[in-house]
Formats: C-alpha cells, sequence, structure tokens
C-alpha cells in the first residue's frame, strides 16, 4: 500500500470508530498507531508514543487548561451560575422573552469564567429550565435557548478550544481573547435579537414573568459583584501585561473559590466535586491530545499535510471560497467530533494550507488571529447542528419532557443568525482584529 492509501484508510476508520460511538481518543489513537507501525515498524511506533506523551504532558502553556476548567467547576458549584440567572431574570424577565434573554446574558457571563460550552449549557440549563418551564415557556424554545447559549462558552474568553488553536498554531493567547471579544458579544446581542422577534412573533411560546421590586433588583445584581471583580482582575491583568495567561488562570481559580467560600455556597464536598470534575475533564481533554498527536504524527509520515497545502494552493478559485468550504467542512465535522478533537485533527493540516493563501490583504499574526476566530465561531455552530449538536444532547439530558426533534426545530432560527454572522467575519476581518490592533 502507498502511504497515500494508508493514510486515507486511517482516516477512513477515524471515521468509522467515531460513527460508532467509540471514545474519541480511542477512534483517533487506534488507527494512527497501526498506521505509524505499517509505515515505520514497531520500534518507530514505541519510541514515538514513549516520546509524543511525554512531549505533549509537559508543555508549561497547557497548564492554563486545567486551570480555567478549575475556576469553571468552582463558579459552577459555588453557585455563581445562579447568581447571574437570578439577577437577569430580575431585570429583563419581565418583557416578552425576558427570560430566555435572560438565559443568553447569564451564559455570556458564565462562559467568560468557565471557557466551556458543554459545561455553560449543562450549568444554566439546570438554572433555567426550572424557571422557563414554571412560567409557561413552550419547551421547543426554552431548550433551543439553552442549547445556543450555551455555545458563547466556546466563543467568550477564556476558551478553551482557543487556547488549543493558540498552542497548535504558536499564536499569543493574551491576543486571541481579544480578537473574540466583538465575535463573541456579535453573537449574544444576535441570539438575544432573535429572541425577540420569536416572542413577538410567538407570544404564547415566551409569556413575560412578573414585574421584580427595584430593591430587589439591586440587591440581585450586587449578588454577582465575585463574577465581575473575577472578570476584570483577570482579564485585566493579562491585557496589561501584569501576568500572563497561564498566571491569569490561575489567579481566577482562586478568585472563584474564595468568592465561593465568602458567599458560603462552596462546602468541603463541593470542593471536591469541582476538584474530581476538573481532573476528569483534564484527562479527557489530554487523552485526547494524545490521540490527535498520534494521528498527526502519522499523517505526517503519509505526506498527506503537504500534499493538502500544494492542491489548495494551485486551486484556481478565490481564497475567500477556499475558507468557507473549510467553514462547512467543520460543520459537518460536528456531527462526529466535539470541538477539541477537531481542533486537533485537523489545524495541523488545513492551517499551513490557509496561512498560504492570499486573503485581504492579511500577513502572518493577524490572518491566523482571524481564521482561529472564524474557526472558533464555526466549532460553535456545529456544536448546535442536527443531526448530533453536543449542546442538544446535554439540554435534553436535563429537560427530558422536550422531544430531541423540537429542540432541533427551536434552533433553527438561531443557525440562520450564526450562518449571517460567519459571513460578516468572513467577509470583515476587522470584527475580529479591530480590538487587537487598538489593544496592542
Amino acid at each position: 500500500m502507498t502511504p497515500t492509501t494508508i493514510g486515507l484508510a486511517m482516516f477512513a476508520a477515524m471515521l468509522l470508530a467515531m460513527a460508532l460511538r467509540v471514545p474519541i481518543a480511542a477512534a483517533m489513537f487506534i488507527p494512527g498507531a497501526l498506521g505509524y507501525w505499517a509505515l515505520s515498524g514497531e520500534a518507530a511506533l514505541l519510541n514515538q508514543i514513549k516520546g509524543s506523551a511525554v512531549a505533549r504532558l509537559t508543555v508549561y502553556d497547557l497548564s492554563v487548561i486545567p486551570l480555567f476548567l478549575l475556576m469553571g467547576q468552582f463558579a459552577t458549584q459555588g453557585g455563581l451560575s445562579a447568581a447571574l440567572f437570578r439577577a437577569a431574570a430580575a431585570w429583563i424577565g419581565h418583557i416578552r422573552g425576558g427570560l430566555g434573554m435572560a438565559a443568553v446574558l447569564a451564559s455570556g457571563a458564565f462562559g467568560a469564567v468557565c471557557g466551556s460550552s458543554v459545561a455553560t449549557s449543562a450549568t444554566i440549563t439546570q438554572v433555567a429550565y426550572p424557571e422557563m418551564k414554571a412560567h409557561g415557556w413552550h419547551g421547543r424554545l426554552s431548550t433551543a435557548t439553552l442549547a445556543t447559549g450555551g455555545t458563547l462558552g466556546i466563543l467568550i474568553p477564556p476558551s478553551v478550544p482557543l487556547v488549543v488553536y493558540a498552542i497548535l498554531t504558536e499564536q499569543n493567547i493574551a491576543k486571541l481573547f481579544a480578537a473574540a471579544v466583538l465575535p463573541g458579544l456579535l453573537a449574544m446581542l444576535g441570539y438575544l435579537v432573535v429572541l425577540a422577534l420569536l416572542a413577538r412573533r410567538h407570544p404564547d411560546m415566551a409569556p413575560a414573568s412578573q414585574r421584580v421590586p427595584l430593591r430587589e433588583r439591586w440587591s440581585l445584581l450586587w449578588a454577582i459583584w465575585p463574577i465581575v471583580g473575577i472578570f476584570v482582575v483577570v482579564f485585566g491583568g493579562i491585557y496589561g501585561g501584569v501576568f500572563s495567561p497561564t498566571e491569569g488562570a490561575a489567579v481566577g481559580a482562586v478568585g472563584t473559590l474564595l468568592a465561593g467560600l465568602l458567599q458560603r455556597e462552596l462546602t468541603v464536598s463541593k470542593i471536591v466535586t469541582a476538584l474530581l470534575g476538573c481532573a476528569e475533564t483534564s484527562a479527557l481533554v489530554f487523552m485526547i491530545f494524545l490521540g490527535a498527536d498520534m494521528m498527526n504524527a502519522s499523517l505526517a509520515l503519509t505526506g498527506m499535510p503537504a500534499a493538502v497545502a500544494d492542491w489548495v494552493g494551485g486551486l484556481a478559485v478565490p481564497p475567500w471560497l477556499i475558507v468557507a468550504a473549510v467553514m462547512l467542512l467543520y460543520v459537518a465535522l460536528g456531527c462526529v467530533m466535539d470541538e477539541l478533537s477537531m481542533l486537533l485533527l485537523t489545524i495541523p493540516v488545513i492551517f499551513p494550507a490557509v496561512m498560504g493563501l492570499d486573503l485581504f490583504g492579511l500577513v502572518g499574526q493577524e490572518k491566523a488571529i482571524w481564521f482561529g476566530i472564524l474557526v472558533l465561531m464555526t466549532v460553535s455552530v456545529g456544536m448546535i447542528v442536527p443531526p448530533v449538536g453536543l449542546n442538544v444532547y446535554v439540554v435534553n439530558s436535563l429537560a427530558r419532557d422536550v422531544p430531541m426533534a423540537e429542540t432541533y426545530r427551536g434552533v433553527l432560527p438561531f443557525l440562520l443568525w450564526d450562518a449571517l454572522r460567519m459571513l460578516l467575519l468572513l467577509a470583515f476581518p476587522l470584527l475580529a482584529l479591530g480590538l487587537v490592533r487598538a489593544l496592542y
């Protein structure tokens, strides 16, 4: 067999394993290991496994991932998510569609201290869905809103997938965080507009709640001061050059721990739960790293990444059309893969090809940052696209009284906005690069 044939066979075996629900790390590692053995022999394979594991697990920059995950766990166990939703619902719940808007705003704010789409969806759903159901919200719209709002956990910094992209492409994490701010806010504001339009068209699906007295509103708003303070300290310190993103993640984790203790929400058992949750998620992430490293090392031996870059560079089509095709590829891969797996597997192959294209006159770091935000936005859309959509599965596992088909129907209006903003970012790179240029 030729190296190219082996490479295609590995990729096909990986996709088949994922479709059969084999754990993603194993679905990448096993075909990759078999391919490496076929190409280089047993001794080379064993040496690669030993060397890649040590190299990957001793990267200092990767320590930012468990630290941000720990910050999210402390925020969840410390009741910060519930405080966010209660405050938002108190201020805007009385307007038509207000509870859904409150859930979206809470998802955006919680995503700023969590960094995970799935965790954001699960946490906000547990708080918001019972309230929405009690106030007569239709199951289709409420679950669709919660699944869509959860995608903000990917877009709004800190974002674990964005950190992974920065490490894979050797880009500045702080600059990528800055580039994600405006697209993340654009996504959140668009979701609010979609909710307002849906509530106006179908008032029976999104009834308003009772107006909360002004004194109680201010009291609930005061209760979220820890989140505001943590966000200001962490990101102010990062952008102000006081500490690195890794140090900022550590400060954020300590800050959420102290906030939970001061508010008497974090008990010993909840702290243990947070630590175990962080350990389990971190182990999952790093196992995916090792699986993707094995697959990418085997693909490198086949010469496929270089061949893909040469083929893309030789296409007689506009460069922006190639990037649009890459975006469609990520949406399709979202049917069988999570966001980290997609990035780890595809970026080593696709990134060099995209960097060789002439895109709006962008060069070097600016092109890499813009493409990273574009990929991040597309990956977030894949979290709610039928027929899989991981966020939809998470929300429906908590809202079992709503059929999954109903939730998929409900996310369609939000997907229309997602498609529009992806086109806007594709056509106007300044949406991602404006803040980066202003700060740096």
